[in-house]
């Protein structure tokens, strides 16, 4: 029987003594052993920060982001053979496909992240802060990477998708992992985990691996670490009210099995699109996974003229799942993760069977496949809870299988009340065609949920479903949830790093975060800034242009070329009651003219204009008054060649101040050019 190995210290290491057996879901029998005695976790904590957060460090977001796409290429190449080893943790192709390409899908949005960060180890946060009234004096926020190590006590449910979509956000703030799955399925963590070993990708020191128990590990946990936890909620609350999590002040971010709701709207009778939609949502959150699911659904609001309509619909479909063998052709639900987590299950069932009716459940189910008489399967449960205000057990009790309780609701306001008896959790969805409905609920729920969809036949057919959590959006709850938030983008990423309000002045400050603070001091040179490549441009570099002096003539010239006559540009006798004095020069136009005053007409480095992040246009320009620009050096972007045959680029962020007779700034701006590098290698 094939002993798991945990890897440690730059080595693989097999536990001491015969470990934990690990079985095969499916049919019962002996799969693997797994144990971590004789580890040192005091050495792998250290190991991670002394080896691995130096080497990460190192690198910068935009290197981060390519080594995790690198990764996931590299992870793809290799999914059939997570694929087949996935079947022993009873799940079927799609169940499988959620775990695997679902997880390796976060390392490839995480890499795709990598660009709306600076190609720099560090970044800034926000916009500056004017601390003194004469400007010399200003504020900014300053995020690096923390000097500790991300631990990741994962669920036995995702041992692929729990691992990477965690340590994709970990790894793009430059920060190592340590990763502990769930023993019972850490079999499939481990096969991932040694692809990853084998690629050479990660830097040393990056990624450990501890397959069997990890306990005492918190105990070597310091102020720079970040502990993640997905689970129980009673586990999760232990390991945050450990000593020393509480003494060191560790982040603790926790994911908890939730009581989440999926709500029928009152227009989604039998017969509309919703309906249909509601009926099949429901009964696939059911049973993909076998309802091994932290964001599965636990909890049917329907209006209680409907009940009986949902309960015949959704009963008729549960009945037509067919269950066994994942690699059985047909089968559609698999077995639980293991016998113990069966009869956890069967054990809620009872408590909850106490104070409501079961109306779909086959006891004497026959799994289909050979050998299945000894796999963790169990049928699909469907209770009805006539009097979910005064029977309260199903907004406490969660059985995490293929469980749910339908509950009748007389109008949303009650709707909005039953989800929030959940006391939080990390989805619920509504299904309605009506927006005033979607948005009464949204807003009325919102407070106890981390995400909520609305699904109607608008978006169903591209619609991820009630229970996938997306890359770029957050991942928690309230509550029950666990209070945590993970992934969400960048949001997720500034987890792992440490915020610090910095001040001085501002060219000091430009000088730390290599982006140009408005304020400081500009460097003037003698050649055209649109004469010189990527490399040789330098943050803070300033061309003060020749001046203008507006016309009623240029005005007039304007609105010709633009169509654009607004009535404050052509109209003087229409002036009384605005702002306006006499008549005012288009923005654009002043924005247009600064372009004129900077621009270097010749062919240059500059390939392009890229765009415009914002524009401001804070004074009115008259006719007779003089404007000027200054043009600095604001930030520069990296760019990446797509080919060998591509031209070897970057974008320039440059701060367009465009100023008038007094000094006066009437607009800002900041522009992109794409400008060619030098080496083009």
């Amino acid at each position: 029987m094939n002993k798991l190995m945990n890897y440690a210290l730059g080595k693989w290491v097999a536990g001491e003594g015969d470990g934990q057996v690990l079985y095969n879901a499916v049919n019962g029998s002996e799969y693997a052993t797994a144990s971590s005695k004789g580890l040192d976790f005091a050495l792998m904590t250290n190991y991670a920060r002394t080896v691995g957060g130096p080497a990460l460090r190192k690198l910068t977001f935009h290197e981060r982001g390519r080594m995790l796409k690198a990764l996931a290429m590299h992870l793809t190449a290799k999914k059939e053979d997570f694929y087949k080893i996935s079947w022993a943790t009873g799940a079927t192709r799609v169940d499988s496909w959620i775990d695997i390409e679902g997880g390796i899908g976060n390392l490839f949005a995480y890499a795709s992240l990598r660009r709306q960060f600076p190609d720099m180890p560090y970044c800034i946060d926000g916009d500056p802060v004017m601390l003194s009234k004469g400007g010399s004096f200003i504020g900014h926020h300053l995020c690096v990477p923390k000097e500790g190590v991300a631990i990741h006590i994962n669920a036995f449910n995702f041992p692929v998708w729990g691992m990477l979509e965690k340590i994709a956000v970990n790894f793009l703030a430059g920060v190592p992992a340590i990763v502990k799955p769930a023993t019972v399925t850490s079999f499939l963590t481990e096969a991932v985990v040694k692809e990853i070993v084998a690629s050479g990708i990660l830097p040393e020191g990056s990624l450990q691996l501890i397959c069997g128990s990890a306990n005492g590990i918190l105990d070597h946990v310091t102020s720079q670490d970040v502990v993640t936890f997905t689970g129980s909620a009673s586990t999760g609350k232990m390991l945050k009210s450990h000593p020393r999590i509480l003494e060191e002040a560790v982040p603790f971010n926790m994911e908890a099995d939730s009581l989440n709701s999926c709500i029928l709207g009152p227009d989604a009778i039998p017969g509309t699109p919703e309906f249909d939609i509601f009926i099949k949502e429901v009964q696939r959150e059911m049973t993909v996974k076998a309802g091994q699911k932290c964001t599965a659904v636990r909890r049917i609001m329907v209006p209680e003229n409907l009940v009986e309509d949902v309960q015949l619909a959704l009963s008729k479909r549960l009945s037509t799942t067919s269950i066994g063998d994942p690699n059985v052709e047909g089968v559609r639900m698999g077995p639980l993760a293991s016998a113990s987590q069966v009869q956890e299950v069967k054990e809620k069932i009872q408590l909850l069977a106490k104070t409501q009716e079961i109306v779909f459940g086959n006891a004497d189910m026959s799994p289909i496949g050979d050998g299945t008489d000894k796999g963790a399967f169990l049928s699909p449960v469907l209770f009805i809870n006539s009097d979910p205000f005064k029977n309260i057990d199903c907004h406490n009790i969660e059985p995490f299988g293929p469980v749910s309780t339908i509950m009748p609701y007389k109008n949303i306001g009650e709707a909005i009340e039953l989800a929030k008896m959940g006391k939080g959790s990390l989805v619920c969805s509504i299904v309605t065609a009506d927006n005033a409905t979607a948005r009464d609920f949204v807003v009325g729920a919102a407070s106890m949920h981390g995400r909520v969809l609305v699904l109607n036949n608008d978006c169903a057919k591209e619609s991820t479903g009630h229970g996938s959590p997306m890359p770029m959006l957050v991942h928690g709850g309230p509550g029950r949830a666990g209070g945590g938030e993970e992934m969400g983008g960048k949001r997720g990423v500034f987890h792992y790093l440490q915020r610090t309000a910095i001040q001085g002045s501002p060219t000091t400050l430009s000088y730390i975060t290599e982006v140009y603070q408005r304020g400081g001091k500009q460097i003037e040179k003698d050649i055209h800034p649109f004469k010189k490549y990527f490399e040789e441009l330098e943050i803070g570099e300033t061309l003060i242009t020749a001046k203008h002096t507006v016309s009623e003539a240029d005005i007039t010239n304007f609105a010709n070329v633009s169509g654009d006559n607004f009535y404050a540009h052509m109209d003087a006798t229409s002036l009384e009651g605005t702002i306006f004095t006499q008549r005012v020069a288009h923005g654009y136009f002043v924005l247009s003219k600064a372009a004129g005053l900077f621009v270097d007409a010749k062919k240059g480095p500059v390939l392009l204009n890229y765009g415009l992040d914002e524009c401001r246009f804070t004074k009115p320009v008259y006719p007779g008054m003089t404007i000027g620009v200054k043009l600095t050096v604001k930030e520069k972007v990296d760019t990446e060649k797509k080919t060998e045959e591509d031209i070897a680029k970057g974008i320039v962020k440059w701060l367009v101040d465009v100023y008038d007779e007094t000094g006066e700034t009437v607009a800002i701006a900041t522009i992109l050019t794409m400008v060619k590098k030098l080496n083009q290698d």
